[in-house]
């Protein structure tokens, strides 16, 4: 435990616990450590917020891999709760901790299907469903999970990362659309959408990623992955038989601005001769006209 909670009251314990929650900061090693030194013996005297305490230390526990504090702490709740669906869940996760992972996709089943609106359970056996390595069904289950929960981006990301690794790059990407749609503003979205089209390969593909890692670079212009996607897009254009003379002059010059702003970046954070080795570098990147 730290040491400025060393000498904390149990009543600064419970506030510093209850502020925690109300930032949504989880702080999982203080929260343990705190429980166990000043808390625990309190318990009691915490009135209704006793059972607030119990869920926050729970998910501190499974955090920590503490899986006797866990089990404590969910015990003391389905006593109090035993027909919750929360507390289920918290129960789920101990079984999933516990790498028990069949029987906590059970509970989870049982919690959706008491309440088909409950979003939390339908992640959960997904992030289940990946850790056992069951990729295709995790993605079944994820998009089943975004026909009824479209405006979940977090979900479309997890999408994305999901197709990447079947390397189906086309159904990656129009996770990443719908994301844009989403949050336009976002010049990660457009970084990524533009990666993927670059990996996709091809004349078209890489027409697409270079608009796109312009608009990241416009809405960010400090963004250097952006900025070396650009040059490589550019590069890639240029050298293909399928580009015509007049694409070929303006992506020569777009590759040599991005050159410039790479360098720029670089100038103003690293010393001059580092900056001497990345112009090499980029030198070797240089199409020519």
């Amino acid at each position: 435990m730290e040491g400025r909670y060393d000498n904390l009251t149990w009543l600064e314990v419970r506030d510093l616990f209850r502020t925690w929650r109300e930032n949504s900061e989880r702080q999982s090693r203080d929260v343990v450590n705190l429980w166990e030194n000043v808390l625990a013996g309190k318990v009691n005297q915490l009135g209704n917020e006793k059972y607030l305490v119990l869920e926050q230390v729970c998910v501190a526990a499974l955090d920590c891999y503490r899986l006797s504090l866990a089990d404590y702490c969910i015990k003391i709740l389905m006593l109090e709760f035993p027909g919750s669906l929360r507390v289920h869940k918290y129960y789920a996760m101990h079984l999933e901790a516990s790498e028990m992972y069949d029987e906590a996709i059970e509970v989870l089943d049982c919690i959706i299907k008491k309440d088909e609106t409950n979003a939390a359970p339908r992640k959960r056996r997904v992030a289940l469903l990946k850790a056992k390595g069951k990729i295709s069904e995790a993605i079944k289950e994820l998009t089943d999970y975004l026909k009824k929960f479209m405006s979940d981006q977090e979900a479309w990301h997890e999408l994305c990362d999901l197709y990447l690794q079947e390397h189906e790059y086309s159904k990656a990407a129009f996770c990443m659309e719908e994301l844009i749609l989403h949050n336009p503003h976002s010049h990660l979205i457009y970084q990524r959408y533009a990666e993927i089209k670059y990996s996709q390969g091809g004349f078209e593909n890489m027409e697409l990623a270079k608009a796109y890692f312009c608009q990241a670079a416009k809405l960010n212009p400090n963004n250097i992955r952006a900025l070396y996607g650009l040059l490589l897009a550019t590069n890639s254009i240029a050298t293909s038989p399928k580009c015509p003379a007049s694409k070929k002059k303006d992506a020569i010059k777009l590759s040599e601005w991005a050159a410039n702003q790479i360098e720029k970046q670089y100038s103003s954070k690293v010393s001059e001769e580092e900056v001497k080795n990345i112009e090499g570098l980029l030198g070797q990147l240089q199409v020519e006209a």
